[in-house]
């Protein structure tokens, strides 16, 4: 008796074994081919491992694996700002080049492709609903070196606000940015340039700096192409910080405007860059 029992028990436990690995055999072959039929491959013994294909800079910006990959780094603790940084160090007749509330697919790629074509890195402060519509743009913007600065989920009046839900205008779109562009930001811009106490102190505890500028291209009123250009040659000095917009409305005359002044601002020997985060 106890030996038929051991040769049915014998004989279940085989029949698992070889049931698993039947199941393990097609969930390999469909994993690999998408085929219905497990087929046994048989690869040459001195064979070395398949040659992988080279994946695009951006592909994992693109395509993030939640759940994956090292975990978010803690913002460093910043100085609590009461008022936003308005220029930066013009040594070496340095400004800064800053566009707002995108990105936009009709506009920031004729915007990114005038700064391509002269070689000049620039600000973009975005807002996490158009990000999330747009993130092969963000993409593109770390691939070529810009900075993606915070510029809330909404675009919100921040002063009309409750702390928390600044709070989280703030941080989802933070959020947005790593998954998207690689890293947390490390600036932030007010929308309407509407600072207030919980704004400086919650930005801070994200680690990040507030930012604002010194000359208005004044494109969100869309005054016409020459008045934009005339704003920017007219305000252009060392240390300076230009507001400029990539979204919001009709920016044509933005990207129109940025293909006159841009060069003529090289011409006249300004270097136009991104600030450090030591200001």
């Amino acid at each position: 008796m106890q030996k038929d029992q051991l040769f049915t028990r014998r004989r279940m436990l085989l029949a698992g074994a070889a049931a698993l690995g039947s199941a393990g055999t097609a969930g390999l072959v469909l994993a690999g081919g998408g085929e219905e039929t497990a087929r046994p491959v048989v690869a040459p013994a001195a064979a070395g491992p398949p040659a992988r294909r080279a994946l695009a800079p951006s592909t994992f910006r693109l395509q993030p694996l939640t759940g994956y990959g090292p975990p978010r780094t803690p913002p460093r603790r910043l100085k609590v700002r009461e008022e936003p940084i308005l220029q930066i160090s013009g040594s070496g007749r340095r400004m800064v080049l800053t566009f707002d509330d995108g990105p936009n697919p009709a506009y920031t790629p004729h915007i990114l492709d005038t700064l391509a074509r002269y070689r000049v890195r620039a600000m973009f402060f975005v807002c996490g609903e158009c990000v999330v519509e747009n993130r092969e743009l963000l993409a593109r913007m770390a691939d070529e070196g810009h900075v993606v600065g915070n510029h809330t989920w909404t675009h919100p009046l921040l002063t009309t606000l409750r702390r928390k839900e600044i709070r989280s205008e703030m941080e989802r779109t933070s959020d947005v940015i790593e998954d998207t562009y690689g890293e947390r930001p490390q600036w932030f811009r007010a929308p309407y340039g509407a600072w207030n106490r919980a704004a400086f102190q919650l930005g801070a505890d994200m680690g990040m700096e507030p930012m604002a500028w010194t000359v208005d291209t004044t494109d969100w009123m869309e005054p016409g192409t020459d008045t934009i250009i005339d704003q920017v040659e007219e305000g252009a000095a060392p240390g300076v910080v230009v507001l400029s917009h990539d979204a919001g409305g009709d920016r044509s005359q933005t990207v129109r405007a940025l293909r006159e002044w841009l060069p003529h601002l090289i011409d006249s020997g300004y270097h136009l860059t991104v600030p450090s985060r030591r200001v």
